[in-house]
């Protein structure tokens, strides 16, 4: 049998032409057509009839954690929260550890050492520090329903009007 001429192997004919089952190289080359007409459709919302959509290029889109920082306007004369009980007991922790420590200066070497010695103690040396926490925010409630009932009496919307122009 005689060799012809080497084909290329990057052929680009058609399957029925040059493919034959005496050429056991040679690729099927498929041609695939862009989705450029049918992502034009979906853009104007012809194909699937829905809504048509804004597309708009990646440096023009704005990431969520820049939505969400649009701040709500602060209340000054909202009560705040109480700390909870582990961090009145942190207060007392850094006190003695400094004090036995003076060459320790960092927050993150106490806040450590405070967490870990948080897990280890039993409930009943925690007891203290939750009967704090539990006042505080007794007293924090009481202060939040007085605070609830001026804002829907109308009190503090005269005060704030005018601190706005204050600003």
């Amino acid at each position: 049998m005689a060799k012809g001429p080497p084909k290329p192997k990057n052929s680009r004919s058609s399957p029925s032409s040059s493919a034959s089952a005496h050429e056991p190289n040679t690729k099927l080359v498929l041609k695939i057509k862009s989705n450029e007409n049918l992502r034009r459709s979906v853009r104007q919302g012809g194909v699937t009839g829905q809504r048509k959509k804004e597309y708009r290029p990646k440096s023009a889109m704005i990431s969520k954690a820049k939505q969400k920082k649009i701040h709500k306007k602060f209340d000054k004369k909202k009560p705040k929260k109480p700390p909870t009980a582990f961090f009145y007991f942190l207060e007392d922790f850094r006190k003695e550890f400094q004090e036995q420590n003076p060459d320790i200066k960092s927050m993150r070497d106490i806040g450590k050492a405070c967490g870990e010695k948080w897990k280890t103690m039993t409930y009943e040396e925690k007891v203290q520090y939750y009967d704090i926490a539990t006042e505080k925010r007794a007293e924090f409630d009481k202060a939040m329903a007085e605070y609830i009932k001026r804002q829907e009496s109308g009190e503090d919307q005269e005060s704030e009007e005018d601190s706005e122009f204050d600003e």
